[in-house]
């Protein structure tokens, strides 16, 4: 299916702006980037409470915002966000998280990990299962009361997410309802379809994925480590469910579909939904049409697992 009206519109407005491609720029030119796209997310819903916490710990550190939309949420859902492990922060994040918020009737917590090239692999996985920990043993705090705990993320916050699953289980870490994965980044292969189809490169593209991914791993021989590339982790089994969502257009379409596979081969229950005419990044861009029919599906699956794990 061809890319839908708005993204097209979109993507005709950045070609007008004649700015460089993501793989010539430096770091900071690239964020000032993003910054820019996340102006366009529009009005952010009103909050019953919002916290600010930094957090240290001996494996990691990060800054959190706990976003509360009303006094008793029925879950907490912990978010990280994307921006290939370089770019993105918790503030050009805040309205999506909102949003999310005020969808699923959960509190959201925002992470806000260290960014590479300042800080490599493995910064941001520490940071993100020290956040993670905090939020576990902090539920009560946020919510009020005793409610699931959910991992969610996009691209690079994807893939940590991912990884947060896999590493609670094995650490004997919080308890996870569901692990929500929007376009995640499970792969170093820059060689599957999706990569290589002329058509899918569009705001990310393959030279962009090698960027991010020399930035923040730059030896290629570590990048089939499972807390790098979850896809290549040996044992997928006993993960909470998943919901995948990828897009049709996306450089990283074929590895989040990889990892759905591997889950379902490990009996992990997988909600996989590909997103016809769309992009990678159409989820947090409030402004594309994808965008709705992405939040429908999170906050379905949202939903759905909280109400199975409250009538367990």
């Amino acid at each position: 299916m061809a890319l839908d009206s708005s993204t097209v519109r979109l993507l005709s407005q950045l070609a007008e702006g004649d700015g460089k491609p993501l793989h010539e720029c430096s770091p900071d030119e690239a964020r000032a980037l993003l910054s820019k796209l996340a102006e366009l997310a529009g009005p952010a819903p009103e909050m019953w409470r919002v916290e600010e916490r930094n957090i240290q710990e001996p494996d990691g550190q990060a800054r959190l915002r706990i976003l509360v939309p009303f006094e008793k949420p029925i879950g907490v859902l912990v978010y990280y966000h994307g921006g290939g492990w370089v770019l993105g922060s918790i503030d050009e994040y805040d309205t999506v998280a909102r949003k999310i918020a005020e969808r699923t009737s959960c509190a959201v917590v925002l992470v806000e990990y260290r960014l590479a090239p300042e800080h490599r692999y493995p910064t941001a996985v520490d940071d993100s299962y020290a956040a993670l920990e905090w939020v576990g043993q902090h539920i009560m705090d946020i919510a009020g009361r005793k409610v699931p705990l959910i991992v969610a993320g996009d691209s690079a916050g994807g893939n940590l997410a991912a990884v947060m699953a896999i590493r609670a289980r094995d650490r004997n870490g919080p308890s996870i309802a569901l692990q929500a994965l929007i376009y995640p980044v499970t792969d170093a292969d820059f060689n599957r379809p999706s990569y290589t189809d002329p058509e899918n490169q569009l705001l990310l593209t393959r030279d962009g994925m090698i960027w991010f991914w020399d930035h923040y791993l730059p030896d290629p021989s570590l990048r089939t480590q499972p807390d790098a590339s979850p896809l290549h982790t040996e044992n997928l089994s006993r993960l909470p469910p998943a919901v995948i969502i990828t897009a049709e257009h996306d450089v990283l379409r074929d590895e989040g579909e990889a990892y759905s596979s591997r889950l379902q081969e490990a009996d992990v229950p997988v909600d996989i939904q590909r997103i016809a005419g769309q992009m990678h990044g159409f989820f947090t861009l409030l402004l594309l049409q994808g965008s709705e029919l992405g939040f429908q599906h999170i906050v379905k699956a949202v939903k759905a697992s909280i109400f199975s794990t409250s009538k367990a």
